[in-house]
C-alpha cells in the first residue's frame, strides 16, 4: 500500500455540478488498495462531501475512503484574473504544506491551475518524492491563445511548465496535442488518457427530465459547460437567431430549442443578449445525476469553443464524453482531433468554429430526420463504450501512478 497525495483544487464528487475525474480515479487508487489523500480548494458548483466545520481555513473527513482535505479558498469561473491567480498562489501555499508534514510515497499533481505544480517539486526537491504530473489543459499555450499578454506572467508559466514535465516520473496527458506539448517541454514518460465516459450515470437507461416551460414536441439541443470567453457561446445565441428567423410562416423553426447549462463569467451579457429569443432556454449548473436526467430527455448534445485554432488538439472537454455516453448524437464546432473522431464513428458533425447558419441547418436537418438522430445516437453510445469507458480509463490511470513508485 502506497501513501499518494492526490493534489486537485477543482475536485468534486459527482454530487456536484463539475468534473468527476479526479474523485472516479482516486476511488480506483483506493480500491488498488492505496491510502489516498486528496487535497482541493472550493470550487464553485463543486460537492467535497464534507460538511463539517471548517477550523483554521481547513477540514478533512472520509469520502469514498478517500482522505479529502478541503481549503477554505473559493474559486469560481466569473472571478477576475487578479482573483484567479490570488485563488491558485493560496492553493498551492496550503498544498505545499500539506506536502511537507507527511511521508508520502508519490504526490499525483493535476492541472489546472498550473501552479498544482509547486507542491509537488518542493516534495521533490525537499524529499525525493516522486510525481506524477497531469496535464487537463495546456499552460500557459491556453492563455497565450486567449489573448493573455503579459509577458512576465506567460515566461514564469513557462518555466513552471518546464520543470513539472521535466522533474515529473511520468505525465498523463488527456490528448495527444496535449501529450506532444509535454515532449516538447522535455517529458520522458508521457500517457494519453483521455477524459473517460460514466457509462452508468449517463445513458438510455436513465429516466427523461425536461424543464418546466419545455413544450414535449420540442428537440433539445443542450450544452452543459462554462460560459466563459473560452467557450465562444455566442455562436448558439446566433444559431438560435437564425432559427428564430426561418419558416414556417412567421413564426420561424419552433422545433427546435437550444438550452444552456452552466455557469461563468460571460453568462450575464450572454443573457441579456439573447433577450426575445422564444428558442432558447438558459439554466443554472446542475447536479450530475440531474444533468444526466436532461440529457436523456434531450435529443441532441452541443460542443462549443471559441474560435482559437489552439483548440483543434489541445483540449479534452468532459462535456463531449458525457454528451456521447448519454447516446445523444454531437453537434460541435471544435476541428482536429474532435472532429475526426465524430466523422469517422458517425457519432456527430462538426461544423465551421464561427459557421452559426451551418449549426443552424445542422439542427434543422437532425429535426427533420429521427431515423438519422437515432443512429448517430446509438453510434455515439457505442463509442463511449469502446474508447471512453471510466472503469478502463481508470485502471490505466492506477497503472501509470504505480508505475512512479519508488
Amino acid at each position: 500500500m502506497a501513501r499518494l497525495l492526490y493534489l486537485h483544487q477543482h475536485f468534486s464528487t459527482p454530487a456536484g455540478s463539475t468534473a468527476t475525474r479526479s474523485h472516479a480515479q482516486a476511488r480506483a487508487l483506493v480500491r488498488a488498495g492505496h491510502a489516498v489523500t486528496l487535497a482541493t480548494g472550493r470550487f464553485e458548483g463543486a460537492v467535497t462531501g464534507l460538511d463539517t466545520p471548517l477550523r483554521r481555513g481547513r477540514r478533512e473527513g472520509l469520502v469514498d475512503g478517500i482522505r479529502v482535505v478541503e481549503f477554505a479558498i473559493p474559486y469560481g469561473n466569473a472571478m477576475g484574473l487578479a482573483a484567479r491567480s490570488l485563488a491558485f498562489l493560496r492553493y498551492a501555499a496550503r498544498a505545499t504544506r500539506l506536502a511537507a508534514a507527511e511521508p508520502w510515497d508519490a504526490v499525483i499533481a493535476s492541472s489546472t491551475p498550473l501552479t498544482v505544480a509547486l507542491p509537488a517539486l518542493e516534495a521533490r526537491r525537499r524529499h525525493g518524492t516522486p510525481f506524477l504530473f497531469e496535464m487537463r489543459d495546456p499552460w500557459p499555450e491556453l492563455p497565450a491563445a486567449l489573448g493573455l499578454r503579459a509577458r512576465p506572467v506567460l515566461a514564469a508559466m513557462g518555466a513552471l511548465a518546464d520543470a513539472a514535465c521535466r522533474r515529473a516520473r511520468r505525465v498523463v496527458a488527456l490528448s495527444e496535442g496535449m501529450a506532444a506539448i509535454a515532449r516538447g517541454r522535455g517529458a520522458a514518460e508521457v500517457a494519453v488518457i483521455p477524459q473517460g465516459a460514466d457509462l452508468d450515470l449517463f445513458g438510455p437507461q436513465v429516466a427523461p427530465w425536461r424543464p418546466e416551460g419545455v413544450g414535449s414536441h420540442e428537440i433539445l439541443a443542450v450544452y452543459a459547460g462554462a460560459h466563459g470567453a473560452a467557450n465562444g457561446l455566442g455562436l448558439l445565441l446566433e444559431a438560435a437567431r437564425l432559427l428564430a428567423a426561418r419558416p414556417p410562416a412567421a413564426g420561424g423553426e419552433r422545433r427546435v430549442r437550444l438550452v444552456l447549462v452552466g455557469e461563468g463569467a460571460a453568462k450575464p451579457a450572454l443573457v441579456r443578449q439573447a433577450e426575445g429569443l422564444p428558442n432558447l432556454t438558459f439554466l443554472d449548473p446542475l447536479p450530475k445525476r440531474q444533468l444526466a436526467g436532461l440529457l436523456a430527455g434531450a435529443q441532441v448534445g452541443l460542443l462549443c469553443l471559441a474560435p482559437v485554432p489552439e483548440f483543434a488538439g489541445h483540449v479534452a472537454p468532459n462535456k463531449l464524453v458525457d454528451v456521447l455516453a448519454a447516446g445523444l448524437p454531437v453537434l460541435s464546432n471544435l476541428p482536429g482531433e474532435t472532429a475526426e473522431l465524430l466523422a469517422a464513428h458517425g457519432a456527430g458533425e462538426t461544423v465551421g468554429p464561427r459557421d452559426a447558419a451551418g449549426l443552424a441547418d445542422a439542427l434543422t436537418r437532425l429535426a427533420d430526420d429521427p431515423a438519422r438522430r437515432r443512429a448517430m445516437g446509438e453510434a455515439a453510445r457505442a463509442l463511449a463504450m469502446r474508447r471512453f469507458d471510466r472503469r478502463l480509463l481508470t485502471a490505466r490511470f492506477v497503472a501509470e501512478v504505480e508505475a512512479c513508485l519508488p
